[in-house]
């Protein structure tokens, strides 16, 4: 199992700060506006260094969609900033009818999603946004793993032309990916190579699954390890490679598990390659309050679980 060494751990969402900075510098089109939470979504950089180019809308996430939209036909490239739950299912309507139908090119960031925003609750903890993103026509859905590839990300979604939902969260993880790495939309990243199973991660998920390979090597158990922080579209060739090769598969998500990757997953191996499939997710169900901690032990979000989702779905391989 490869090595996976870290010297500091943030918090995604500073990625996305960081990234949307460096893009006030390099793109003057490049535009942000946010509902009130220029703090929680890092905006605050960005802010100063243009504040003629930041709309505050206040508490009017429906209202930030409209003028996100609108702001496209004049060439900018607007960034809107708010909680997941608040980037979605508050605004489906809106990013339905006037960006996604339309191809609008508007950048939805969203941050605090799924489990580990922690003690806010259940009312907060968006666990279905990717399904609901990834089922829109135009729309593209990403979700990185640690601070260096959302800033990545963040840089990238600018040069791409059409609607993108960018899902971050709150918590700190270890920064483990490259600061100077290329961050392509739609190619997984292979963490690592193994033969006795593939584990697709998304977001947060993604170090837990490192975490598990670390403990399936332990057990003898050699484990492909890929990181698909594109949802949609799908890297299905990275994914039927790493299947054909280990004829079994599990999935890692901080989500619904209909929906999410997973069911994409299971989409795709249906149509080309009918294999053993095992999905680590939250199975139909609202999250509570508690420290990101708590909830991802007891919804079964961490290595543990990856660990017993990869022992199963062997004893099915034929």
């Amino acid at each position: 199992m490869k090595d996976f060494p870290y010297s500091e751990s943030k918090d995604t969402r500073s990625g996305f700060g960081a990234g949307l900075q460096e893009l006030g510098k390099t793109n003057p089109n490049v535009v942000a506006l946010c509902a009130d939470l220029v703090g929680s979504l890092k905006m605050d950089a960005f802010i100063k260094d243009n504040p003629e180019r930041f709309f505050q809308v206040g508490i009017a996430e429906a209202n930030m969609m409209g003028l996100a939209a609108g702001l496209t036909i004049g060439g900018k490239i607007p960034f809107t900033g708010t909680f997941a739950n608040f980037s979605t299912g508050r605004v489906y309507d809106q990013i339905r009818q006037s960006i996604a139908y339309s191809q609008k090119n508007v950048k939805i960031c969203a941050s605090h999603a799924g489990l580990t925003l922690g003690e806010d609750g259940a009312t907060h903890q968006i666990l279905e946004d990717i399904g609901m993103m990834k089922m829109l026509p135009h729309m593209t859905v990403i979700n990185p793993c640690d601070y260096n590839q959302t800033k990545a990300a963040t840089i990238a979604i600018a040069d791409h032309e059409g609607p993108v939902y960018l899902r971050f969260g709150r918590p700190v993880v270890p920064v483990f990916t490259p600061a100077d790495q290329e961050f392509i939309i739609g190619k997984a990243v292979v963490l690592n190579e193994g033969t006795d199973v593939s584990i697709f991660a998304t977001g947060h998920l993604v170090w837990k699954a490192i975490l598990a390979g670390k403990l399936l090597a332990e057990k003898g158990i050699n484990a492909e390890i890929i990181n698909i922080h594109t949802i949609k579209p799908l890297d299905a060739e990275a994914i039927l490679n790493s299947v054909r090769k280990t004829r079994c598969v599990v999935t890692a998500e901080e989500h619904q598990l209909n929906g999410g990757l997973g069911d994409s997953v299971a989409q795709l191996l249906a149509r080309e390659e009918p294999l053993p499939l095992e999905m680590v997710g939250v199975n139909d169900s609202f999250g509570e309050s508690g420290t990101p901690d708590q909830l991802m032990e007891k919804y079964g979000l961490n290595e543990a679980a990856i660990v017993a989702a990869v022992e199963k779905v062997m004893a099915r391989r034929k």
